[in-house]
């Protein structure tokens, strides 16, 4: 297992890092992502630590706090070698203000997580989504406080966009507070929006990508194709109409080519699509999510695949899109014609 520096904390992540959200089963989105009961859910960490992953990911609307409590549990035993991250903000309960970033209700809901998880500190608290309702100053403040307790050790975001993510690190930078040393984002073959501003600003401030739903979505887990199609009662269906919509000639040309390299490798189409995403820059870990042992042991054979230069420019070629405004250079005349991936030419050595 390989192992990246996340962001400029000095800490190192497993390349390859598990994210909970299978565990608990209870709610109609997280019942779609997996059902694992705690039995199956420690086997599983077991293994993750077994293959030198060391980074495990949840949040406390996953299936209602059960994920924290069952990763809680499955890691107790080996508490001082792990690295526990963990998401707070979107709305936990029908009380009015248990929500968003209030610090009302941010201590309350780290303190409650620290229940769950039955820790006496959170390595990396990431916030699940943007609260345009809590002024950034107040925001900072607290996560400030949270860290100097030592209740939290280093804070993370989850899903802003590049102005929110940079507001908050200027707010830190003016006052002195801790800055963000993570972002989690949502980044796959079919969904390369990470790399218009984000993937930059994160290279400038220099906070580490956690990527979430490498697969996306579902939608390459080598299960369907276009010859194929995602059959009526398949679950994929529960997961995929909570994703971003998807061209499906394009979503079928990037299948394409996994398939073309999967043939030549030996390896799924999973594997290859994640192994991709290992060498993207600013990644510092990609999170694998699994409904039982068989997905995760296929899924933590994708740091061992090497992709050739040739086989990683065709999956760059057929997964990218025409940036939008202001993303494009609209002055190049020649550049829709030899345009391949503006993060590939920006960031070659």
């Amino acid at each position: 297992m390989k192992y990246n520096f996340l962001g400029n904390s000095g800490l190192r992540v497993s390349e390859l890092g598990f994210g909970a959200g299978t565990f608990g089963g209870k709610g109609q989105i997280f019942s779609a992502w997996g059902q694992a009961g705690q039995t199956e859910a420690s086997q599983m960490i077991a293994s993750c630590m077994d293959a030198g992953i060391n980074f495990f990911d949840t949040a406390d609307v996953y299936s209602d706090g059960e994920s924290e409590r069952m990763l809680g549990k499955a890691l107790l035993q080996q508490r001082q070698n792990v690295i526990i991250s963990t998401k707070v903000g979107i709305r936990t309960g029908e009380q009015i203000n248990h929500v968003g970033y209030s610090r009302n209700y941010l201590i309350y809901a780290v303190e409650q997580s620290l229940k769950r998880l039955n820790t006496d500190y959170i390595d990396v608290l990431q916030l699940h989504q943007s609260d345009s309702f809590t002024a950034p100053e107040q925001l900072m403040k607290s996560l400030d406080h949270l860290i100097q307790s030592g209740k939290v050790r280093y804070i993370g975001a989850s899903n802003f966009s590049g102005w929110q993510l940079m507001k908050a690190q200027s707010v830190s930078e003016r006052y002195g507070y801790e800055k963000f040393i993570a972002h989690q984002v949502y980044y796959s073959l079919i969904g390369r929006d990470y790399e218009w501003e984000l993937m930059q600003l994160s290279h400038d401030q220099n906070i580490g990508g956690i990527v979430w739903s490498p697969l996306g979505w579902g939608r390459l887990t080598g299960r369907f194709d276009r010859n194929h199609p995602l059959p009526e009662n398949s679950r994929l269906h529960e997961t995929v109409q909570f994703a971003p919509p998807v061209n499906e000639e394009y979503l079928y040309q990037v299948i394409d080519v996994l398939q073309q390299i999967s043939q030549e490798t030996g390896h799924s189409i999973p594997q290859i699509a994640l192994n991709w995403l290992l060498q993207r820059p600013t990644v510092s870990t990609v999170l694998i999510g699994a409904r039982n042992q068989q997905q995760l042991a296929e899924n933590l054979q994708s740091s061992q695949l090497v992709l050739s230069p040739d086989q990683i420019q065709r999956l760059n070629d057929v997964s990218a899109v025409y940036p939008p405004y202001p993303y494009y250079p609209y002055w190049n005349g020649q550049f829709s014609e030899r345009f391949r991936s503006v993060v590939d030419s920006q960031y070659a050595p």
